[in-house]
């Protein structure tokens, strides 16, 4: 029998799934990427170094990837709820014990490890799939929407935690940021996260069920080249390798951030408030670039193309923050306010481009394996260019060799994302078979 439609006559369910996987990143990632603000205090309690205090960032970055396909793995057998739910009690629970940080090994322990495994259960990647199964026409319009989640988390949660760390201390911003995602988290994800629209009696999109063919049957799909019954099948191919050779220098140049701008524009003279003020500016622009990245690819074909843009226009970004920092005549305000521009309307961008290709290429059956083991190189990027801008900082005074290295990175990787054959093995551009 086909599936009833209650959409037609009201709101399709499907965009209560969007808007609590956009919360739930809100509140997890936005939580995570306040890491930045803490630096500084941390680091004058308990007189460490730069590339200690990277260590934490970096092994967290590793150990989301490394974790990431067998989170993607249990989504795809066991379903969303499970895997989301668990992973925000890990992320709240290790984020309310982050204020008995002592020693870096605790540090390392607490946010390396345990937050960072948490993590992997409500990452975009996981949440993402899902979305895939709920959304085709519109995919990567929700892909992006679900990714400008986490922006808007940096939007609002890096300058509040930067306030209440002046205003209190540090101890206590851990604990608030903490009970936050446990107390609304949870219980969204309970209600509201299903795995697939069928369960709801529902279709992609809200969509009603198409005709069956003429002759009786099931509609025919179109065919899809590179369809893929499990992840490995999918690394035999080659466009899953240049979008996650893309993706480790997305990771590379976007953990960067995460840890290491709000300590260098303090290092140029910007007060701390400020420099969370402009990183929030950054991550509130990945929410706009996101979306309208998702959106437009949905309306105007090749997705690879405007994968290919993101990382180009991401390059000219760190171009510019290198110059502003070299160039004398350049102020460095003036120079951070336009990076901070140019690299958030391109920050997360890809996430919704990449998902929804990998999606269009392999098929939704393995879907989230697939996008987890491409996920585990973004972070490799992460894990490696964390570290290598707290020892290059530590070793040359400033960040200028790290970023201009980062600016290097980006523009191959805009050519890697360039150069995938779209029009041959994506299904939007497949005919159905007679």
């Amino acid at each position: 029998m086909a599936a009833q439609n209650p959409a037609r006559t009201g709101l399709f369910y499907g965009w209560f799934v969007v808007a609590t996987c956009m919360f739930i990143a809100f509140l997890t990632m936005g939580t995570r990427n306040t890491f930045g603000a803490f630096v500084v205090p941390m680091e004058a309690e308990f007189e460490w170094n730069r590339t200690i205090v990277s260590w934490a960032a970096a092994l967290g970055a590793l150990l989301n990837g490394v974790t990431q396909p067998f989170m993607g793995y249990l989504f795809d057998r066991v379903g969303v709820r499970i895997v989301v739910i668990a992973g925000i009690a890990v992320v709240g629970v290790s984020t309310l014990l982050m204020t008995f940080t002592g020693s870096v090994w605790y540090l390392i322990a607490m946010f390396g490890v345990v937050a960072a495994v948490g993590q992997s259960g409500t990452s975009l990647t996981n949440t993402g799939a899902m979305l895939s199964k709920w959304f085709r026409r519109r995919r990567g319009l929700v892909i992006g929407m679900n990714a400008s989640g986490m922006s808007l988390g940096s939007l609002i949660l890096v300058p509040f935690a930067a306030y209440l760390i002046s205003l209190v201390d540090w101890r206590l911003t851990w604990i608030v940021l903490g009970v936050m995602i446990l107390a609304l988290g949870i219980p969204l994800a309970y209600v509201f996260l299903h795995d697939d629209p069928s369960r709801k009696g529902l279709t992609p999109d809200g969509d009603p069920e198409p005709p069956a063919p003429a002759g009786g049957g099931a509609p025919t799909a179109p065919a899809q080249p590179l369809f893929a019954q499990n992840w490995r099948q999918a690394f035999k191919s080659l466009p899953i390798w240049q979008m996650s050779g893309s993706y480790f220098v997305c990771g590379a140049t976007t953990f960067m951030l995460a840890v290491h701008f709000v300590p260098m524009a303090e290092e140029q003279g910007i007060n701390p408030q400020a420099a969370a003020l402009i990183f929030g500016l950054m991550a509130g622009l990945n929410a706009i670039g996101a979306t309208g990245a998702g959106w437009i690819s949905d309306r105007i074909g090749g997705r690879k193309n405007w994968l290919a843009a993101v990382y180009f226009c991401r390059g000219c970004a760190y171009v510019i923050l290198v110059a502003s920092l070299l160039v004398p005549a350049i102020p460095v305000l003036a120079g951070l306010l336009i990076f901070a521009v140019v690299a958030g309307l391109s920050w997360i961008a890809t996430a919704p481009l990449t998902t929804s290709l990998t999606a269009e290429v392999y098929g939704l059956k393995s879907l989230a394996t697939i996008s987890g083991v491409a996920f585990l190189f973004h972070q490799l990027g992460g894990f490696t260019s964390v570290l290598l801008a707290g020892y290059l900082r530590e070793i040359t005074g400033d960040y200028i060799v790290a970023f201009s290295i980062a600016a290097v990175l980006l523009f191959p990787a805009a050519l890697s994302a360039f150069t995938i054959r779209e029009r041959r093995y994506s299904v939007r551009y497949q005919a159905a078979p007679a």
